[in-house]
């Protein structure tokens, strides 16, 4: 593993018009979970169909229908709390918790309050070169998603849309840890990459299938440390909870807005009522969307139509042997395997398919050679074509095939470059192209002589000049590719021309 420092969290310091003061930061992320079919039935959870298209009886809550418990969610679920070191409980029950929404056809949700799948856990966030901080991770539960109601197609009425109602989602729920917006966006980051390497969320936040829902309170210099010494929230001021995040910017920034608010109402010498938000990122401000509720004012009971669910140890046990290498012992590896530096290894391991595509390429080649032309040559083409490494018009065997063209001195960097630019518009086979288009690099060493010993008899001036400053020679250097259409080898050219002027 890396050489990690654990700081204690910095606070983000904002000073009011009276006093300085510090924000305690929690999150709730929901995270939809990877499978085809919903939680309590057989409904495909596919996005983008037409509204009501994937609904079964029981996510309509049609009279006599029961839930099933859909047995890959608990896995997914196990996978992930086994991801985040967390605990895993061997019984857990689901609880109703009732409310109504003209999207929610049941009148309640079947979700885990009491008996939660998964315990106590953690998120290593990096915040730069070499430094961690611990998030901790109180609990993941299962529950099932609501619907959509629609607004904007009739002045006068309102449509509902049940195809995500019965979705499985995971609510993370993170300790009040989080201490600033930067890191209250890069836990998100983080936890969304964890989620992507094991598989169990794929991580869209522009579809909602990860979102957060930000608890945000303030507080005194100090106070946040009596609170983690003794466990009394009453040192810390009153939260006010943001509702559906899904975007890293639009977290950081309603946190910065909500502190703000807060500050001035209990520097005015107001009450900071306890309640949930929603973000308004046209007007860049929180706005009050209801008071917030309480445990009990949900009316929890355990569901009746579903039985505790126990799972053996020897099912977790199976789970936790199929886990996938995660970000940080990847980002580890490649660092120790490849001599990377941390930084290339971050920008590598940031999604899972870059990681993997660059092992591909970097399979028993130079690593460093490997990391350097995909993060700067194919990631700054991807970027400028807005396209991802999923939709790569080069293969890892074609950029692989071009590192060995060069490896073996068959091509220049500046042919290689040319190279890259016929495979990524053109495609075809490195090698192929190399020798029908007569990219192959100069290497006879009689030729490249003839070569400059022609640029130096044309400038008998710039002669003089270089043997009176040897650094001029770089100029012959540039002559001599020039006149061999970049195909003569540098190095060659170089001591050549170094011999020649002495």
């Amino acid at each position: 593993m890396l050489d990690l420092t654990f700081e204690p969290p910095k606070p983000k310091v904002i000073s009011g018009a009276k006093a300085e003061w510090e924000l305690v930061i929690g999150l709730e992320v929901h995270a939809q979970v990877a499978s085809n079919s919903k939680l309590f039935s057989g409904a495909s959870t596919g996005f983008g169909a037409e509204p009501n298209s994937h609904v079964a009886f029981v996510d309509a809550a049609m009279p006599g229908m029961l839930p099933v418990i859909n047995e890959f969610c608990v896995a997914q679920a196990v996978r992930t709390g086994l991801g985040l070191k967390a605990e895993i409980n061997l019984f857990s029950a689901f609880d109703r918790k009732n409310y109504f929404y003209p999207d929610l056809p049941q009148g309640y949700q079947i979700s885990q309050l009491y008996h939660p799948i998964v315990g106590e856990g953690e998120v290593i966030v990096d915040m730069g070169p070499g430094i961690a901080r611990r998030v901790r991770i109180e609990r993941i539960h299962l529950e099932q998603d609501a619907g959509k109601s629609i607004h904007d197609m009739d002045p006068n009425m309102s449509f509902v849309d049940l195809n995500r109602t019965g979705v499985a989602l995971m609510e993370i729920v993170s300790r009040p840890d989080i201490r600033g917006p930067e890191e209250a966006a890069a836990y998100v980051g983080k936890l969304r990459q964890i989620l992507r390497y094991l598989g169990t969320c794929d991580g869209n936040m522009q579809n909602g299938n990860l979102r957060a829902d930000v608890n945000v309170s303030i507080c005194q210099p100090g106070a946040y440390e009596k609170f983690r010494e003794t466990g009394d929230p009453s040192f810390l001021g009153t939260r006010c909870e943001i509702k559906n995040m899904n975007s890293m910017r639009f977290i950081q920034a309603a946190i910065e807005y909500e502190a703000r608010r807060q500050i001035a109402i209990v520097e005015d010498g107001g009450t900071v009522d306890q309640e949930t938000r929603l973000y308004d990122p046209d007007k860049g401000e929180t706005r009050s969307m209801r008071s917030k509720e309480e445990a009990h004012d949900y009316r929890y009971f355990p569901c009746p139509d579903l039985l505790p669910l126990e799972i053996e140890q020897a099912w977790v046990d199976e789970i936790a042997a199929s886990l996938p290498e995660l970000p940080d012992a990847k980002k580890a590896r490649f660092v120790t395997e490849f001599g990377l530096t941390e930084y290339d290894a971050s920008v590598l391991t940031a999604e899972v398919e870059s990681a993997a595509y660059f092992e591909a390429v970097a399979q028993g080649r130079d690593g460093k050679a490997a990391a350097n032309w995909v993060i700067n040559e194919l990631f700054g083409r991807l970027k400028k074509d807005d396209r991802d490494i999923t939709d790569s018009p080069v293969s890892p065997a074609q950029l692989g095939g071009i590192l060995d063209l060069i490896a073996a001195g068959d091509i220049s960097g500046k042919i290689a470059k040319d190279l890259f630019e016929i495979v990524y518009t053109e495609g075809g086979d490195p090698a192929e192209i190399v020798a029908a288009r007569g990219m192959k690099q100069v290497t006879d060493l009689g030729a490249i002589e003839k070569a400059v010993d022609e640029i130096i008899a044309a400038n008998p001036a710039q002669v003089e000049k270089a043997k009176a400053n040897p650094k001029l020679a770089g100029w012959f250097v540039g002559q001599v590719l020039k006149a061999t259409g970049g195909k003569a080898n540098p190095q060659a050219v170089n001591e050549i021309v170094a011999r020649k002027l002495g």
